[in-house]
């Protein structure tokens, strides 16, 4: 029996998009994250002051780990689970942080990525009601 008294629109659809941009997303970090660990363990980078030199294993288990919790969250908000909504909306905001702090090194890239995760973060957050209210 569906709720009433919430007026269900289009936005309702939007949760199922935003658990599939969760579940390709995770597991695109996922995959990065073991490129990292499996491939060299520093890299190089020429800077406008000189050369950095930066150990991607951490990077790597930190891409592993929080892409493996994007496809799990991911996967319970396609389920229904109102816990995976507060939580996706906790690791979308976490991936606005991180998209913002390499916007001077791919702008484009981190511009849409952060485009998609207001998105996301709006359709969980604004119109949380209506998809609950379309699964019961």
């Amino acid at each position: 029996m569906a709720n009433t008294d919430v007026n269900i629109t289009g936005w309702a659809g939007w949760g199922v998009f935003a658990a599939v941009v969760l579940i390709v997303g995770g597991a695109i970090d996922a995959f990065h994250g073991l490129q990292a660990i499996i491939g060299p363990d520093t890299a190089y980078f020429l800077g406008q002051i000189g050369l950095f030199s930066i150990d991607v294993q951490g990077w790597g288990w930190w891409h592993l780990i929080i892409g493996a919790l994007l496809i799990l969250v991911g996967i319970f908000l396609l389920l229904g689970a109102t816990w995976a909504r507060v939580t996706a909306i906790v690791l979308v905001a976490l991936n606005a942080i991180g998209q913002l702090s390499l916007i001077a090194v791919q702008p484009w890239l981190s511009l849409a990525l952060l485009a998609i995760d207001v998105v996301v973060i709006y359709a969980l957050t604004v119109h949380g009601r209506e998809i609950d209210a379309r699964r019961s």
